[in-house]
């Protein structure tokens, strides 16, 4: 280990570079600017500043791992808490070639996710309590009604936060919104989900190293959900309970192949009975008491492991530990720090005389660990230990771990210190904070704590306080009084608008009546109008509304909020029939829609966010590229700018759909080109330059209606579906987003006895394929795609019963449905687009085989067709083919996949032929020389047309179905039936990630 980077602050900060110092490690600290003087800052070898102050730096992973490189580290050790279980900060390391001192990325983020650690543990017979996935209010009061009270929690949650315990029906509602609320502050995750609530629970956790159990621990006395004492080992446990608790953490280790040091949580309910609670794959706070009862150093253990090293985990367990969490009750400066001591007595801490302690941060200021031969005599030394601790200048709960410590703690459970007896009733108002007395008003005492003041009404009663005063918990401000007039002084107008409200209303008053009015002029929709008309109604929340663009060197504030609202782009989360859409529009009467310096942060943002969540895009392109007028930034080349790799990075991962109505250019026309479909308005006009670059480019000087309007796009293939207006490409753009939400219940479907008829008796004569498609489809359900490009092929979303799938069909007016490589390319992309959403595919198949010749040769057929090929063998969704009349050659094996053995259904209409050519060429190759050998032109047609009915008679779908080379041949009219059975069971439930890199654009 060449060097070992300390990614945390405080006690265990200062812990890790003792212990890495110890082992004769080169150690890195990083600090935070209101950190420069930390105790862990002086223990390195080396300290790293980081910009910013509180938190923020220590999550800011790039500079983090970018501090590792630049010093020399090859180790990483992210502490507890800030970045200890983010899966992408281990990734980031290993990316950079950095040890990660945990578990691997892939651990981090199975046991960080309390949904999928939870299943994980049912799956391997651990007992959990009922509980829900991710839940919304309906669903949590229907839970609710099944299993009483509850406890929620948040998914991506940790440390007691995003957690309540909801006793009351009537009080779900407010507690999920509150749970929401802390959990997307704390994680970024707003998700949350429930668990049946168990009273007088202990809280018990296991002690891993590797698969190895080092021992338990009881941590059942806690404060709003945050441990305050831990005991090791856990007390009055079963034998035979704890070997269990033992048994099925060892199970949840080994299933992942836990590396490193971690533990597995558990409630222990009042029968003896316990349950999985949670898993976490990193140093506890509580470490500590586990590493005297041992006498095995956990740091140690991680760093010799992080080095490739085997720790001696060998040990045996002696007397008993406990630990109490000293924590800060308001920022300050600590004047006086002695810490207790003597035999058996540990402080684990970063405070000293002249510390200050910061309100940006966690409150723990000290770990007062003991350790002697039993429980009794431990508890005994440690209420020693804190009449002895001394600690000046700031307030800190030393009182209240006094006071804990007399009373009887043998029936300690989770909710111990929650039903502790209030002190005792004392008239008068107290303050609800340990703090100082900032303000004495008429009526009111002001207590301020960790930068937050607390008003207190006092009404008539005496005050007891002075400014400057400090306060403890609890403790009386006043006498008794008359509180009446103070409440009513308090009372709010419940539609009275403040004027930081009104300030912020103001701001989100986008109407622009003159520039919507040009808009209208033009013939288009505004960027909120389209957006409106997307969404369902009222679901749209928007993202950056009060951006502006970045020119304040150049321009007036009030002109920029006037003129440049939300810097061109609008762009939010909106539900979509039903379903959540990222929507992103670029607003054309915003410098003609050009990607701005603030845009485009939006716009990574937004793609951010649908990569996380799985939301499809939808994003309406019109706009003129990148836009060279932004001054507040200092970039020179904007080369770096990382909207484009975001977009493209999200092709296969979600359903990406284009609208563009008007001009498109440059970086626009590139965002756009990434989408799976493209959905464009008569006027639109789509290009990779616009006029000015294609000039500048001494390329001719042209209108931008000149440059790739849709009578190009649309045969070219660029443009999947050509509308009439906006309104048309918004319905469109709806209903291809549908075929990616499921099956719906209501369909109808035509009669299907006119398939029966579809396909003309006389085998050379041409028909409407796409007559064939509607029959077959559920009424309306039909939507083609790239219909003028390749024309020798259909490729459409279609439903049958509801379901939705992918057809292709071959087209026998275009080139007696031959492949061509247009054809190909545009069966493959749409097959990757459906394998990529898990929409099953129907092959509708009528072809005479590959197009040949040297004509054909010149656009590169050999590749073109073979990747048809290549896509269609590779899919993995069901695969179902129907023929309704050729059959022939490679061409028709392309369109069942590779071979008629591969679909999930092989069939033929009674019109169906087969061979490995067309029969035509089949006989006039094979029986040339016969055919020669007869003079009479008459003779030689009758001989030739023999030949070929005598073929015909072989290859034909009776024939084949005789030889069990198709599955059967079947009335038309049953062609639904067997779709419907051949998909029936397929969920179209997507995996975790992508299950394809990405959806070719072409």
């Amino acid at each position: 280990m060449s060097g070992l980077l300390v990614a945390n602050r405080g006690e265990i900060a200062v812990r890790v570079l003792r212990t890495a110092a110890d082992l004769g490690r080169r150690t890195v600290a990083v600090h935070s600017a209101d950190d420069a003087d930390a105790l862990h800052v002086r223990l390195a070898d080396t300290a790293v500043a980081l910009d910013g102050v509180g938190p923020a730096p220590y999550l800011d992973v790039d500079r983090l791992v970018r501090a590792a490189l630049e010093h020399g580290c090859d180790t990483v050790h992210p502490g507890y808490g800030f970045l200890s279980e983010n899966a992408g900060f281990a990734r980031a390391c290993a990316d950079a070639g950095l040890v990660f001192v945990g578990p691997s990325p892939d651990v981090l983020a199975l046991l960080g996710d309390k949904s999928r650690a939870r299943a994980l543990a049912v799956d391997l017979g651990v007992p959990v309590l009922a509980g829900t996935g991710p839940v919304d209010v309906e669903a949590a009061r229907e839970f609710f009604a099944e299993h009483g009270p509850v406890m929620v929690k948040a998914v991506a949650g940790g440390g007691g936060k995003g957690m309540r315990q909801v006793h009351d029906l009537a009080d779900l509602p407010a507690a999920l919104d509150r749970c929401r609320a802390e959990a997307l502050a704390a994680f970024g995750d707003g998700a949350v989900y429930l668990e049946r609530l168990l009273p007088r629970a202990r809280h018990v956790e296991v002690q891993l190293v590797g698969t190895t159990v080092l021992g338990d621990r009881d941590c059942s006395l806690q404060r709003d959900h945050q441990k305050v004492v831990e005991i090791a080992p856990a007390p009055r446990l079963d034998p035979a309970l704890r070997k269990a608790l033992h048994d099925a953490a060892t199970r949840i280790a080994e299933a992942v192949a836990h590396r490193g040091v971690g533990t597995v949580e558990f409630l222990v309910a009042p029968d003896g009975g316990f349950v999985f609670l949670e898993a976490n794959p990193r140093l506890q706070v509580e470490h500590t008491v586990t590493e005297e009862v041992t006498g095995v150093d956990l740091v140690r253990a991680q760093l010799l492991i992080a080095a490739g090293d085997e720790p001696d985990l060998a040990h045996r367990e002696r007397g008993c530990a406990v630990q109490l969490r000293i924590t800060l009750a308001s920022a300050g400066t600590v004047t006086a720090f002695q810490p207790a001591t003597g035999p058996g007595v540990r402080v684990d801490t970063h405070a000293h005389p002249g510390h200050r302690a910061s309100d940006r941060f966690d409150a723990l200021l000290a770990k007062l660990v003991v350790h002697a031969d039993d429980l009794d005599t431990a508890l005994r030394k440690a209420r020693r230990a804190l009449a002895e601790f001394r600690v000046d200048g700031v307030p800190t709960n030393l009182a209240f771990l006094r006071d804990l410590l007399e009373r009887d703690l043998s029936d300690a459970h989770t909710g111990f210190l929650d039903d502790l007896p209030a002190p005792a009733a004392q008239d008068g108002p107290r303050s609800p904070v340990a703090g100082t007395v900032v303000a004495v008003e008429p009526g009111t005492v002001v207590v301020e704590a960790m930068k937050m003041q607390h008003v207190i009404p006092t009404g008539s009663g005496r005050v007891l306080v002075a400014v400057g005063d400090a306060v403890a918990e609890g403790a009386p401000v006043a006498e008794s009084g008359d509180l009446a007039e103070a409440e009513e002084a308090a009372a709010v107008d419940l539609g009275a608008i403040r004027p930081d409200l009104a300030e912020v209303l103001a701001r989100h008053d986008f109407r622009r009546p003159d520039a919507e009015a040009r808009r209208h002029r033009s013939g288009h929709r505004t960027a909120r109008e389209n957006v409106a008309d997307l969404c369902d109604d009222g679901s749209f929340v928007e993202y950056g509304g009060l951006a502006i663009a970045a020119q304040r060197q150049r321009r007036s504030l009030d002109d920029l909020v006037d003129r440049t609202p939300a810097d061109g782009l609008v762009a939010g989360i909106g539900t979509v029939g039903g379903s959540r859409s990222v929507v992103l529009a670029y607003d054309y009467t915003v410098m003609a829609g050009t990607q701005g310096v603030r845009n485009h942060a939006k716009l990574d943002r937004m793609l951010a966010l649908a990569d996380q969540r799985r939301l499809p895009v939808v994003l309406f392109a019109e706009g003129g590229g990148g836009r060279p007028g932004d001054t507040d930034h200092g970039l020179v080349s904007g080369l770096d700018t990382g909207s484009f790799h975001a977009m493209a990075k999200l092709s296969g991962a979600v359903p990406l759909v284009g609208v563009v109505s008007g001009r498109c250019f440059a970086g626009n026309a590139v965002l756009l080109g990434t989408c799976d479909v493209i959905i464009a308005t008569a006027d639109a006009t789509i290009g990779m330059g616009g006029p000015a670059m294609v000039e500048g480019g001494g390329l001719g000087v042209f209108r931008p209606e000149e440059i790739g309007p849709v009578d190009v796009q649309v045969p070219n293939g660029v443009v999947d579906v050509a509308v009439a207006d906006e309104a048309e490409a918004v319905a469109v753009a709806k209903r291809y987003l549908s075929y990616f939400t499921g099956p719906v219940a209501d369909w109808t479907a035509p009669d299907q006895r006119a398939l029966r008829h579809a396909v003309p008796e006389n085998r050379l004569r041409a028909y409407d394929v796409r007559a064939v498609v509607d029959t077959l489809a559920d009424t309306g359900s039909v939507l083609e795609l790239r219909r003028a490009f390749g024309r020798g092929i259909v490729t459409a979303l279609v439903r049958v019963e509801g379901r939705p799938i992918g057809l292709i069909a071959n087209d026998p007016a275009h080139l007696g449905g031959a492949i061509d490589s247009d054809t190909a390319d545009k069966a493959a992309r749409f097959l990757q687009l459906c394998d990529a959403f898990d929409l099953p595919v129907l092959s509708l198949c009528d072809t005479p085989g590959f197009m040949v010749g040297p004509d054909a040769e010149r656009t590169a057929t050999v590749r073109h067709l073979s990747r048809m090929l290549v896509v269609a063998a590779n899919l993995d969704v069901p695969f179902g083919l129907v023929v309704l009349r050729k059959a022939y050659g490679l061409g028709a094996q392309a369109m069942a996949g590779g071979s008629l053995a591969v679909p999930g259904f092989t069939v033929s209409w009674p019109s169906g032929e087969f061979g490995p050519m067309g029969l035509e060429g089949a006989v006039r190759l094979g029986f040339r020389r016969e055919l020669e050998a007869i003079a009479d032109p008459v003779e030689r047609q009758a001989a030739f047309d023999g030949m070929v009915a005598a073929s015909y008679e072989h290859g034909k779908a009776l024939n084949l179905a005789a030889a069990f080379e198709v599955d059967d041949v079947i009335d038309p009219a049953d062609t639904r039936r067997w779709i419907a059975t051949g998909f029936a069971g397929w969920d179209g439930r997507r995996a975790a990630g992508k299950k394809r890199p990405y959806v070719d654009t072409w």
